[in-house]
């Protein structure tokens, strides 16, 4: 089995106003698995972790032409950053804006480490099949992605750079990088709002980076909701001068 859900109700009751009005689904995602989505505009993903030192790779593509993909070192490069938290936007190869981060009680979000494959995972946690182990197999986060890029009609080609939420890499300045141990804790949580119809691809195997010894398994909690549009006033938007092109182009995709 490729991965398990455990469904929650749904949180919906009409005429109120309370943030749980708001909320379309919500999900436990458990560890070493993948999910994807189709996140319309109009909605945000919250992921929040559940444990310590949780970690969720995501890849994003634009749903209504699956060749537009995340570029994360145009990302990077446009707003002068090398961590992702509040404020910042996910640019595609086409220089439109495909999610906002509207909310991030972290501070730092990784998107230069990368994602675990099969050599590593068995390098690091011994070989394991799910014929021996079932769900507790050692799984990777790349064929992981492969799978899920597959429901629909993609395959290797299309993989790009991937961001991992919940982790910390710090570059020095002679351009090594340092995985942050212990850096996420229960409770925290990411929020990505919609600026196109987004492709949404998670998977929740640990990051490559991370020196832990031992085979962790570590769900995730995800909620979608309808959010408002973002304004002329809207922070992501204004935080640099680029990300208000880039959010430019993305309303002229749409009209």
């Amino acid at each position: 089995m490729h991965r398990a859900c455990i469904f929650v109700p749904l949180k919906c009751w009409k005429g109120t106003a309370i943030l749980n009005s708001f909320i379309l689904w919500e999900e436990i995602l458990p560890g070493s698995s993948t999910w994807s989505h189709i996140l319309k505009r109009g909605t945000a993903l919250r992921i929040e972790a559940i444990e310590n030192s949780t970690n969720v790779g995501a890849i994003f593509l634009n749903a209504d032409n699956l060749s537009e993909r995340l570029n994360l070192p145009d990302t990077l490069k446009a707003q002068q950053i090398a961590r992702l938290t509040t404020g910042s936007v996910l640019y595609s190869d086409m220089g439109r804006i495909l999610c906002s981060i509207t909310d991030d009680t972290l501070g730092w979000h990784d998107p230069l480490g990368g994602c675990s494959d099969a050599t590593l995972v068995a390098k690091k946690y011994g070989r394991s099949t799910y014929q021996a182990a079932k769900n507790s197999w050692h799984q990777n986060a790349l064929d992981g992605f492969l799978i899920e890029l597959a429901k629909y009609g993609l395959n290797s080609r299309d993989l790009m750079m991937n961001v991992n939420f919940f982790s910390k890499v710090e570059v020095s300045k002679d351009g090594n990088m340092r995985f942050i141990e212990n850096h996420s804790t229960a409770g925290t949580a990411v929020e990505l709002r919609a600026e196109m119809n987004t492709l949404v691809i998670l998977n929740t195997c640990q990051h490559p980076m991370d020196p832990e010894k031992s085979y962790a398994q570590r769900p995730v909690k995800l909620t979608i909701k309808k959010v408002e549009a973002p304004g002329p006033n809207d922070f992501c938007r204004n935080v640099r001068p680029e990300n208000s092109r880039g959010f430019t182009l993305t309303e002229r995709y749409f009209l």
